[in-house]
């Protein structure tokens, strides 16, 4: 009984999102981001959720447009997913700005010629269930759903984290 009741009040709080760990699911509304001429376009409107892409090597990234060191590392999230896409890799970046800002992100994002998935969470519901303590936070998630890594702003296009997503690329073409 008390187990059951420590897990309807605590809720997520108990059961840490860690590496090693199984990503939790989630789901928001796709921000429809305009991508450069002849390059694969992001979703259009509409729900999607972390079951979208599963079996996929994925990258969760929560940020907000207010955020610097957000800004910062947009560009080498789009270097990295354009060089990685053609292996089944993705980006799903959540923002957590203000409900009303949808035209607000699809403008911030133009000169950034963004073509990884975009979602918007203005409830905030993916930055608690993930217990981000902020903006930028990402988890990179194997294709078997679990996640692998767990970082603030960086340098994606980095060497490091260039081996790591190749290496997940490469475990699930060897599924």
């Amino acid at each position: 009984l008390g187990l059951w009741i420590a897990t309807r009040t605590l809720g997520d709080e108990l059961f840490q999102v860690t590496v090693g760990g199984d990503a939790p699911a989630f789901t928001a509304n796709a921000v429809q981001v305009t991508p450069p001429h002849g390059t694969v376009a992001a979703p259009t409107t509409g729900a999607r959720s972390l079951a979208d892409y599963r079996g996929q090597v994925v990258l969760v990234n929560i940020w907000a447009t207010w955020c610097a060191p957000c800004r910062e590392e947009i560009p080498s999230i789009q270097a990295l997913y354009r060089d990685f896409a053609p292996r089944g890799f993705r980006v799903v970046a959540v923002s957590v700005d203000e409900a009303a800002d949808a035209r607000k992100i699809r403008e911030f994002l133009a000169p950034y010629h963004v073509t990884y998935d975009v979602l918007h969470d203005s409830a905030g519901t993916i930055q608690k269930t993930y217990q981000s303590t902020g903006v930028p936070e990402n988890f990179v998630i194997g294709s078997d759903g679990v996640v692998r890594k767990k970082a603030y702003a960086q340098d994606w296009n980095s060497p490091e984290n260039r081996a790591l997503i190749g290496r997940l690329l490469d475990e699930q073409g060897a599924r």
